[in-house]
């Protein structure tokens, strides 16, 4: 893998102004880059293995503010790792610390729409794990989205409501984290569902 090959898949998948930055990340940190199959649980994931390049993978679907975003919250987990190794906590304050200063730099008008730039500085004041925990920077990310305008989320429903996913139905319950405990209908088995999922069909509880 080299820098125009890099170049070549972020230039598809970031806004235009934000790939020579891109680029420079990967040339200052050096890492095999993987585009993935989207996948329910994550959107992107870091990796390290003796002998091996650290690995930093991104759903290939994401619409490009979210691509840059995820792209650079991974590359912040490799800084970590360089400078801290596994000592540091995975979302802790050398990841926070990492993340504000190499998202700084592509933070602005030239790579976001104002009003999703105004929910990325209220998100960056103190990033989370995982942006699924910040309700207001999601909605705001879905307005450009154009594969989930259309959609209802697990999380926009109230408790109680019967939702079908993946050809199942379920009643919502708990909320835990990016979690939500949900039981199906017909089995009455309860899975941890992630607060992201789409459905459809909804019956919404008047409770």
């Amino acid at each position: 893998m080299n820098a125009e090959t890099i170049r070549s898949i972020l230039s598809r998948h970031t806004p235009l102004q934000s790939v020579d930055y891109c680029v420079e990340l990967w040339v200052r940190y050096h890492f095999d880059f993987i585009l993935r199959k989207s996948r329910i649980t994550k959107i992107g994931d870091f990796a390290v293995h003796p002998g091996k390049p650290a690995q930093i993978t991104v759903n290939h679907d994401l619409h490009p503010y979210l691509f840059l975003m995820t792209y650079v919250h991974e590359v912040a987990h490799l800084d970590v790792h360089l400078s801290a190794g596994h000592r540091a906590e995975a979302h802790g304050a050398e990841w926070k610390t990492a993340f504000k200063r190499l998202f700084l730099p592509v933070m602005n008008e030239e790579n976001f729409p104002t009003d999703l730039l105004e929910a990325l500085r209220r998100h960056m004041a103190n990033p989370k794990a995982t942006i699924f925990s910040d309700a207001g920077l999601m909605l705001a990310f879905r307005k450009y989205d154009p594969h989930t305008a259309a959609m209802t989320f697990l999380s926009e429903l109230p408790a109680g409501s019967i939702f079908q996913l993946r050809k199942r139905w379920f009643k919502k319950g708990e909320t835990k984290r990016t979690r939500i405990l949900c039981q199906e209908v017909k089995t009455k088995k309860k899975y941890w569902v992630p607060m992201d999922a789409a459905v459809k069909n909804v019956q919404l509880s008047l409770l």
